[in-house]
């Protein structure tokens, strides 16, 4: 059976969407990934757009709201960012809660390839930790 996994982050726009794409594409054999945001919003563009750059395509993934998820059970409860851990600092059907600091790619701002970059260099930061986290 299949472990279920929730990342959680502020908007559910970028860092929670690509995890929940990269842990879906990278290790679908052990785990089955969601995401959600204390406060929904949509899915960045860019986040799309750096996901699909190593094959992986989220833009059928859409922002949720956590609330959606309070009556699920999950094996793990990740928060990937600071406002997610203090807004949701307990999350009812999780049996074990994470908490991995990534940096909100979306705050940073420059030319369209400098946010690309900064998009490129957080998904590769997730990407490897939950490779090394998760594999079994």
């Amino acid at each position: 059976m299949k472990k279920r996994v929730l990342f959680l982050c502020t908007h559910n726009s970028a860092r929670s969407q690509m995890a929940q794409g990269l842990m879906n594409a990278l290790l679908s054999e052990n785990y089955e990934a969601f995401s959600a945001g204390t406060f929904a919003t949509s899915i960045n563009p860019f986040a799309i757009e750096v996901m699909k750059e190593i094959g992986i395509d989220i833009s059928n993934q859409y922002s949720k709201n956590f609330d959606m998820y309070l009556n699920d059970e999950f094996d793990y409860v990740v928060t990937v960012c600071d406002n997610a851990k203090e807004g949701c600092p307990y999350f009812p059907g999780g049996k074990e809660q994470f908490h991995k600091k990534f940096e909100d790619p979306a705050s940073f701002s420059g030319t369209k390839e400098e946010k690309l970059d900064k998009f490129r260099e957080v998904r590769d930061k997730i990407k490897d930790w939950i490779v090394d986290f998760f594999r079994t």
